[in-house]
């Protein structure tokens, strides 16, 4: 009988085949691994780098991205533009050359510009620099005084507004709407003019008595509105804004009373602040430039480091960002907002005091703190609520003031358009997203801007 062996080959055989069949495929799977390199992050070929831009590159990217000093460069673009559309509609003259543009565009154009050229040109000389009297005083026509007289009187308008502008900015760090720089003006002024003409102090001592009495006459009239808040969560808004009503009739009766008006006039003004309680001129009395613009100076330094080098600062803030975690965290929020409107009432108080201890006035009227209490409202806006910002918005909003003095003797234009441009550089500077559509700028920082606006409302 035959084997029943397979024909393909024995069984011992084919075993052994098996298990050389599997160790040639063991074999070509370690030889493929081996000749795969292993898979390394190290090892692995990187993408090419993008070339890095330019310094000009990003310079430009970043110039025109919607950051605070583009948007703020360029709302000041906005209003003077719309404010030569205003000029030129309100000049029955010029406007009355577009009514042949078709026919002669030129003369509407060269009438135009010469309106608006000459407006502008008069607004910068009466702020910054009179070209005129640069030359006069070259060739002996006039003295240094009438070169530094634009700068000067850019200056005098600038101190009350810092102080006003900071008391607005440090309550709005703090969550609080101080509308009441008014009113803690008012009292300010009230006070260190009673203390300038009724106190009989020697040089030095009266200017130091007078100076921390409108310090007190703000304080007291911020605290008001302060432990109201505190205490009885009577907003802050409605308190400041009748306390505003009560200082402007209370320095209105003030002024008529026996002791405190003049007794040589009949009309409503007080008693002259003597010479002893006035801030000195810093550049002669032909210069109304006061020493008021180095106390603003000193003023936005201790508020930039009480708000961001204190203890007190930090508490500020924190209660400014979020009440409710403030007090988890053991900060006293009734205290801190006591001490915000009180602060807050001494630097309107000093700018208040500005007004009749300096150059502005010597003697109390109805109208002797003006508007630099509202004034501050938008100056703290304008310097986002910054102190070195403030004090850069009121230069600005001092020399438009200036200028627009001289605008309006030399040009004939209304001093109220100046107030219009003020107005329409907060309102573009508050509406960022506007600004960005009008001249399409990157919108990698614009939510940015917006938040920063609004903090402290």
């Amino acid at each position: 009988m035959s084997d029943p062996t397979p024909q393909s080959g024995s069984p011992d055989k084919e075993p052994a085949s098996e298990a050389q069949a599997a160790q040639n495929a063991l074999g070509n799977t370690e030889r493929a691994e081996s000749a795969t390199p292993p898979t390394r992050p190290s090892s692995r070929p990187e993408p090419e780098a993008e070339p890095k831009p330019s310094l000009g590159r990003l310079f430009l990217d970043n110039l025109w991205a919607a950051n605070t000093f583009t948007v703020t460069l360029l709302s000041l673009v906005l209003a003077i533009v719309v404010g030569a559309i205003l000029m030129i509609v309100s000049d029955p003259d010029v406007l009355h050359t577009y009514t042949y543009i078709t026919a002669r565009p030129a003369d509407a154009l060269n009438a135009s510009w010469t309106l608006v050229s000459e407006a502008y040109a008069n607004l910068f000389k009466g702020s910054v620099f009179d070209p005129e009297a640069f030359s006069g005083w070259l060739n002996g026509s006039n003295g240094w005084q009438a070169v530094l007289a634009p700068i000067s009187e850019t200056l005098t308008y600038t101190a009350p507004l810092v102080f006003t502008g900071l008391a607005v900015a440090l309550a709005f760090r703090g969550g609080l709407f101080n509308i009441g720089a008014q009113g803690q003006a008012t009292i300010g002024v009230i006070l260190a003019a009673l203390a300038g003409f009724l106190l009989p102090l020697p040089p030095g001592l009266h200017l130091l008595v007078a100076v921390l009495a409108g310090a007190l006459g703000g304080a007291l009239w911020g605290f008001i509105p302060g432990i109201l808040k505190a205490r009885a969560g009577a907003h802050e808004v409605i308190n400041t804004i009748m306390l505003n009503y009560v200082a402007t009739y209370f320095l209105t009766w003030l002024i008529v009373q026996n002791g405190v008006q003049d007794p040589t006039r009949t009309d409503a003004i007080s008693k002259a602040v003597d010479t002893s309680a006035q801030l000195p001129r810093l550049l002669g009395d032909n210069l109304r430039v006061h020493a008021g613009i180095l106390l603003a100076v000193v003023a936005t330094w201790a508020v930039a480091w009480l708000l961001n080098r204190s203890t007190l600062g930090f508490e500020l803030r924190a209660v400014g960002a979020n009440p409710d975690a403030a007090r988890t965290a053991g900060i006293s929020v009734t205290r801190t907002y006591i001490l915000i409107m009180v602060f807050s009432g001494i630097l309107a108080g000093l700018g208040g005091s500005n007004m009749v201890l300096g150059s502005t006035a010597s003697a109390l009227t109805p109208l002797v703190v003006a508007q630099i209490g509202f004034d501050g409202i938008l100056v703290a806006l304008l310097g986002r609520v910054k102190p070195w910002g403030v004090l850069l918005a009121a230069l600005l909003f001092g020399a438009l003031q200036a200028g627009g003095n001289r605008m309006q003797s030399y040009s004939g234009i209304s001093l109220e358009l100046v107030t219009v441009l003020q107005a329409l550089i907060v309102i573009f500077i508050a509406a960022p997203a506007l600004v960005k559509a009008i001249f399409q700028l990157r919108a990698a920082r614009a939510a940015r801007l917006q938040t920063s606006l609004a903090k402290g409302w």
